[in-house]
């Protein structure tokens, strides 16, 4: 039985190793996080093409239970004005759009798949080294041991330690934005049901929507010239604080919502690798966020690490050798993630707050008709059509 060594427990990690299990391989998950946080990363898109990979594993049904279909992009002016709506999906096609979830909800959804296929999931393992021989790899970790298998996947996100094992000089870039959001309750808002909210505010970009059961869940994009250091603390009370502060010349509901906030408020850099050399090399190889990170504005990061997940485990399923797997992957996935990085990337220049009442005023006026366009336009519609097998 041939054996994987899959160094991540995220969305891309169980995925792949429930694909190979179900073709023979022993493919145990290894994740340095001593048990599942069910608050980290709060919450995300899974577009219609992450959906598929999710309904061929088996666990759509069951995700679907617990999301809130966003078929519409509604678009407001710090003044309050309805800018536009945009489809979440391809244009003209409401029955597949995209859906938000809990990022721990959907990582719980995987996880519960991939180990009813057999999958060994194993917390609290932290990648240090890979060692490669001419006939396996060795996976080494923090408390001294060693793993070994055939081949190594990196599923291990934006600090990967498997790829700097791959390409040690790539190093993340900064997109300018910082994130930070939560949930609320107790607002008395109205249910926002097949839509998402998004305010341009006039010191950081808002978004929110607002479940059945009265919940919102809402985030913030701050610009920053450059990062907080890696070790700085996450204050979540002085963080709110100044969310608050941000946002309280904005229009309503945004400082109710901050008003309501409750439980941990989240804060992160936000980072992107437009391109990574080596993809693989020998017996290892990365998928997901380890090689092709991309910011949340495009709604695309899960759904681009479960493609990588079903590709990738095609290809070493219909493969001799992992060599000819790892090329053929690569291959198929390389322009096609970095395309819709770039695609983020232009996307994070519309949220950067406009300088000065004419910069506002400017990027209101322009919004409008950029947006009446994207509406109809299915020339985006290629994020979405791509089917992984």
């Amino acid at each position: 039985m041939p054996k994987a060594l899959v160094i991540g427990g995220g969305v891309a990690g169980p995925a792949v190793a429930q694909l190979l299990a179900r073709a023979g391989w022993d493919a145990p998950v290894f994740e340095a996080q001593p048990e599942p946080d069910a608050f980290a990363g709060l919450f995300l898109n899974v577009a219609v093409n992450g959906q598929r990979v999710l309904g061929a594993l088996g666990v759509l049904d069951r995700l679907l239970g617990d999301a809130h279909r966003a078929s519409r992009m509604v678009m407001i002016s710090g003044r309050g004005k309805q800018l536009g709506v945009v489809p979440n999906g391809p244009a003209g096609r409401p029955s597949e759009a995209g859906v938000v979830v809990r990022r721990g909800w959907l990582h719980r959804v995987i996880r519960d798949g991939a180990e009813q296929a057999g999958v060994t999931i194993r917390h609290g393992r932290r990648l240090t080294g890979v060692r490669e021989r001419a006939d396996g790899v060795d996976a080494l970790f923090d408390d001294g041991s060693v793993e070994q298998g055939d081949v190594l996947i990196g599923a291990d996100g934006v600090g990967s330690v498997v790829r700097t094992y791959l390409a040690p000089g790539v190093v993340p870039e900064f997109t300018g934005l910082l994130g930070s959001g939560g949930f609320a309750h107790g607002t008395g808002l109205a249910p926002t049901p097949g839509a998402q909210f998004f305010v341009f505010g006039a010191r950081s970009f808002f978004g929110y929507l607002v479940r059945d059961d009265g919940t919102v869940y809402w985030f913030a994009n701050l610009t920053a010239e450059r990062p907080p250091p890696l070790d700085s603390p996450n204050d979540s009370a002085r963080l709110l604080a100044r969310l608050r502060e941000l946002h309280g010349d904005d229009p309503a509901p945004v400082p109710h919502i901050l008003q309501h906030a409750d439980g941990p408020v989240g804060g992160y850099p936000i980072f992107r690798l437009p391109t990574v050399p080596n993809w693989w090399r020998g017996r290892v190889v990365v998928l997901g966020d380890a090689v092709h990170a991309t910011s949340p504005s495009a709604g695309q990061g899960a759904s681009l690490a479960l493609e990588d997940a079903a590709v990738l485990a095609d290809r070493l399923r219909s493969a001799d050798e992992p060599q000819a797997a790892f090329a053929g992957y690569e291959a198929a996935r390389r322009d096609r993630a970095e395309r819709i990085v770039a695609y983020a990337a232009a996307i994070d220049q519309q949220k950067r707050v406009a300088r000065g009442r004419l910069g506002i005023a400017i990027r209101d006026a322009m919004l409008p008709m950029f947006l009446r366009r994207a509406a109809g336009d299915t020339r985006n519609d290629w994020v979405y059509d791509y089917r992984a097998s």
